[in-house]
């Protein structure tokens, strides 16, 4: 089994229930270990949509890489997300941030994900849940890169309504 570190977020439709569904769906090829609380977040890139709820997750997985993206972009699809421009608008993304301390590099996948280092979304949960895991490239652990950033505000832990 390998473990892994999945980030999801979604910034249309219901945005707690796409997480639901992502997680739920995940469940049909790989075993979930550990669940962030979820977080609102300001838009990173192009910063004229709504706000994302963003959530880490550790899984196990029998699964290849590569069948490993294969599975997460089926279950964007099932969840209906269509092809926007960079950044934009999603009822649900799925990245894979480590797969084990493995270090991918193709142009259709790139492990660690290769802008994981500067994303407060990413980092603020991942250090919830895994804040002694190392970065097999930069070789600093979670909580380093997260106290790195000089910002955190536009992370807030989300409160259901």
């Amino acid at each position: 089994m390998k473990q892994v570190f999945l980030g999801l977020g979604t910034n249309l439709g219901h945005r707690e229930q796409n997480l639901k569904q992502a997680r739920e769906a995940l469940k049909s090829f790989a075993k979930l270990k550990r669940a962030s609380l979820i977080y609102e977040t300001d838009a990173w890139g192009y910063e004229d949509q709504p706000h994302f709820l963003n959530q880490v997750l550790e899984i196990e997985t029998k699964l290849s890489p590569y069948k490993l993206l294969y599975g997460l972009k089926r279950i964007e699809k099932a969840i209906g997300r269509v092809k926007s421009f960079r950044w934009g608008p999603r009822l649900i993304d799925i990245d894979i941030l480590f797969y084990d301390q493995d270090i991918i590099r193709f142009p259709f996948l790139t492990i660690p994900h290769k802008s994981l280092h500067e994303r407060a979304f990413v980092l603020v949960p991942l250090a919830e849940i895994a804040p002694e895991h190392n970065h097999p490239v930069f070789k600093q652990t979670i909580s380093e890169l997260r106290d790195s950033l000089p910002n955190l505000d536009g992370v807030k832990i989300w409160i259901s309504s």
